[in-house]
C-alpha cells in the first residue's frame, strides 16, 4: 500500500475515532468507553509517526514532528487520551495535504520510451524487412518512409533527404542532407523516402543517450525539505525544555503535556502545504502545473534562467516574414495560387503555407498535373497557370535575379530563413520568405523576470552563433551558448547551479535532460513535448511564454505566505506556551486553542490562492509605450 494512501486512512480512523469517542460521551452509554476508542484511533498514527523520525533520522533528518509523537505519547501516558487524539488528527491531516501538495509525476522515462523508435525497415536480399529496433547492427542498410523517427544514427546513402531535426537539435526548420552526412536518431523523415546505413545500435545512438541523461539528472535531486524541518533543531529542545521546567515547578506533570500540546508544531506542520496547495491551484488556473510542493518552493529561489531558443523564446516554426513581388502582381493573389499548389506537397512548409492562406479567407483550387523534386519544390498547374515553387534553383535555374528581387536577396543572404520562389508560366512572380521569430510575449517576460529577483538570463541553444547572437543581442541577454548539444545542455546548467539557483526553460526532446538537471525545469507543452513535460518541474500549458515569468510570480509569493504563516503561528504557539507553563491552560483546552491556532495560520495561508502577478510589468510597459517620446 502505498504511504499516502495509509496516511489517508488514518486521518480517517482518527477524525471516525474522535468523532465516535464525542458520540458516546454526549450519550453516556457505549460498547466502549470514549477514551479507550481515543486511544486505539491515535495508535496506528503514533506507530507511522514513529517509524517515520526514525527513517529521517537514518537519513540525517531531524523534524519537528518528534513534538508531536512526544505530546501524544505523554497524553496517552497521562491518561489524557482526547487531547492525545487531537494533535494526531492535526498532525495527519498536515501530511495528507502535503502529500496532495506534492503530488509528484515522475513518468519521464515511460514518456521517452514511448516515443522511441521501435521498429527499422532492414534492406535483404529478397526487398526489405520490418525488424525491431534492436535487431539492428552497424552497417545495416534502413529504409526510412516519410513521417517516420529515424530508428538509429547512421549515414545517408541516398543523394539527398529532409529531415526535421527539431525534437534533437532544436532547428526549426528542415534541414537538408546530402550523401553521407551523419544522421540522428530520433529525428523525422520530413521529406520522401531515403535509404541509411547505420553506424551504430539502438542503444548507443542518440535518443537512447538523451534518456540516459534524463534519469541520471533526475536521480541526483535532492529531495523536497519542509521550511518547518529547517526550525526543528531549535524548536524541539526548546519546547522539551520548557515542558521540563513547568513539570518541575508545578511538580504536575498535566503541566507538562499541556506546554507539548500547544507547542504541537502544527503551524508549522500545515502552513507550508496550505500555502503551497494555494500557489499549485492558482498556478493550474492561469495554466501552469506545478509537480508539487518542492517544485513551488525551488521556484521561489531562483536567481539564474537559461532559455532554449526554438519553440521558446521563438515561435518553433517557419513564419511568413516578407513577400517580394514582381510589378503588377498581388500579394494575395500569390499566397493563393502558392497555396493551391503546396496542397498537393508533403513538404513540412506546405501545411504552414495552407493555413496561412485559409486564415486570410482565400478560396484554394485543386492543382494538377503536380511533380515534386525531392527537397526542392513542386512544379504543376492551378486555374491554367504553370507554377514552380521551391528553391532557387529548381524556379530560376541559372537565370539572374530581376531587378525587384535584387535587395530581397541581399537582405537574407546569410540570415536563417527558408525562402520559397514562385514562378508563372516560367515567369519569376514572388518570393516567400519564412523565419522562426521571436514570440510576441518575450521582451515582457523577461522585463517580469528581472523585476522579480532574476539577475542573470542566458540563452542556451543547438543553433548556430549566428542565430544565437541575432536572439541574444536583440533581447539583452547576460549570456549566449549555440551549437550545444544535450549532453552540453546538461554541463551548462550544472556548472550555472553552482553559483546560483537555476532553472531551464525549454519545449523539446533536447531540453529535456537539461529541465531534469536545473533546480527547475520549466516545459513549454503547449504544442505537445511529452518528453519535456514528463521532464520538467513545471509545465506551462498554453502558448504563453508570459507565463514563465507568472510561475516565478507566484511561487515568490507562495513562500512569502507560508514563512508569514510560520511566524504567526509560532509566536501564537509561544505565547499559549507560556500560558500552559503557568498552568493557565489545559491540555484539552491546550488542543482546542491550538486548533484555533491552526486556523488563523490556513487562513492566512490560502491567501496564496489570489495576489499580484506578472501583468503589471506588461501594464507599466504599456503605459510607458504610449507617452510621448522627446524629439
Amino acid at each position: 500500500m502505498k504511504e499516502s494512501i495509509l496516511r489517508r486512512a488514518l486521518l480517517a480512523f482518527a477524525v471516525l475515532g474522535l468523532a465516535s469517542g464525542v458520540t458516546i460521551w454526549f450519550v453516556g452509554t457505549g460498547p466502549l468507553p470514549p477514551e479507550t476508542i481515543w486511544t486505539v484511533a491515535t495508535m496506528p498514527i503514533v506507530v507511522m509517526l514513529a517509524i517515520s523520525i526514525l527513517r529521517d533520522f537514518w537519513i540525517g533528518r531531524v523534524g519537528v514532528d518528534a513534538i508531536a509523537l512526544i505530546s501524544m505519547a505523554a497524553g496517552l501516558s497521562l491518561g489524557q487520551p482526547l487531547a492525545a487524539i487531537v494533535v494526531a488528527i492535526m498532525y495527519a491531516g498536515g501530511t495528507v495535504l502535503e502529500d496532495f501538495a506534492r503530488g509528484r509525476a515522475e513518468r519521464s522515462l515511460r514518456a521517452l520510451a514511448d516515443r522511441a523508435p521501435r521498429v527499422a525497415h532492414r534492406k535483404s536480399a529478397t526487398g526489405t524487412e520490418t525488424v525491431s529496433v534492436d535487431q539492428v547492427a552497424v552497417g545495416d542498410e534502413l529504409l526510412v518512409h516519410a513521417g517516420e523517427l529515424l530508428p538509429v544514427d547512421g549515414t545517408l546513402t541516398d543523394a539527398a533527404a529532409l529531415l526535421d531535426e527539431s525534437a534533437v537539435t532544436g532547428e526549426p526548420l528542415p534541414v537538408r542532407r546530402s550523401a553521407l552526412e551523419p544522421l540522428r536518431s530520433g529525428t523525422v523523415n520530413a521529406g520522401d523516402s531515403f535509404f541509411m546505413r547505420a553506424s551504430a545500435t539502438a542503444e548507443r545512438s542518440t535518443y537512447a543517450a538523451i534518456m540516459r541523461m534524463v534519469a541520471a539528472a533526475q536521480t541526483v535531486k535532492a529531495p523536497f525539505i519542509r521550511i518547518a524541518d529547517r526550525l526543528a533543531l531549535l524548536l524541539l529542545p526548546l519546547t522539551l525544555l520548557v515542558a521540563a521546567a513547568a513539570w518541575y515547578v508545578s511538580n504536575d506533570p498535566i503541566r507538562g503535556l499541556a506546554v507539548l500540546v500547544v507547542a504541537t508544531p502544527c503551524p508549522l506542520i500545515l502552513a507550508a502545504p496550505v500555502a503551497f496547495i494555494g500557489g499549485v491551484s492558482r498556478a493550474a488556473r492561469a495554466g501552469i502545473l506545478m509537480k508539487g510542493s518542492s517544485a513551488l518552493e525551488a521556484l521561489a529561489r531562483i536567481r539564474t534562467t537559461v532559455f532554449d531558443k526554438t519553440g521558446t523564446l521563438t515561435i518553433g516554426g517557419a513564419e511568413l516574414v516578407e513577400i517580394d513581388i514582381a510589378p503588377h502582381q498581388r500579394a494575395d493573389e500569390l499566397l493563393r495560387l502558392l497555396a493551391s499548389l503546396e496542397q498537393a506537397s508533403h513538404h513540412v512548409l506546405a501545411n504552414t503555407i495552407v493555413q496561412l492562406a485559409r486564415k486570410k479567407g482565400l478560396v484554394l483550387c485543386q492543382p494538377h498535373q503536380v511533380r515534386e523534386h525531392r527537397g526542392e519544390g513542386l512544379e504543376g498547374q492551378v486555374d491554367g497557370v504553370t507554377l514552380a515553387a521551391g528553391s532557387r534553383s529548381l524556379v530560376l535555374a541559372d537565370k539572374a535575379l530581376p531587378y525587384w528581387a535584387q535587395d530581397g536577396e541581399e537582405k537574407h543572404r546569410d540570415a536563417a530563413v527558408l525562402r520559397v520562389f514562385l514562378a508563372l508560366n516560367g515567369e519569376l512572380a514572388g518570393i516567400f520568405t519564412f523565419a522562426d521569430t521571436l514570440r510576441a510575449d518575450v521582451h515582457d517576460t523577461l522585463d517580469a523576470l528581472r523585476a522579480h529577483g532574476v539577475n542573470r538570463i542566458m540563452l542556451l541553444t543547438g543553433d548556430d552563433d549566428k542565430a544565437a547572437n541575432k536572439v541574444a543581442a536583440s533581447l539583452g541577454l547576460d549570456a549566449t551558448i549555440s551549437k550545444a548539444t544535450p549532453a552540453d545542455k546538461v554541463r551548462t546548467v550544472e556548472a550555472e547551479k553552482r553559483v546560483a539557483p537555476t532553472m531551464m526553460v525549454g519545449d523539446g526532446i533536447n531540453d529535456a535532460p537539461a529541465l531534469a538537471a536545473a533546480d527547475v525545469g520549466i516545459a513549454l507543452a503547449a504544442r505537445g513535448g511529452t518528453v519535456s513535460s514528463e521532464a520538467a518541474d513545471v509545465v506551462v500549458l498554453t502558448d504563453r511564454l508570459q507565463l514563465v515569468a507568472e510561475a516565478l510570480v507566484i511561487a515568490k509569493h507562495t513562500r512569502m505566505i507560508a514563512l508569514q504563516s510560520i511566524a504567526v503561528g509560532l509566536v501564537l504557539s509561544g505565547a499559549a506556551m507560556i500560558l500552559a507553563a503557568l498552568g493557565m491552560i489545559t491540555p484539552v483546552a491546550g488542543a482546542l486553542l491550538q486548533e484555533g491556532i491552526d486556523v488563523a495560520v490556513i487562513l492566512n495561508a490560502l491567501r496564496a490562492l489570489g495576489g499580484a502577478d506578472a501583468s503589471s510589468i506588461r501594464q507599466k510597459r504599456a503605459i510607458k509605450a504610449a507617452e510621448p517620446q522627446p524629439r
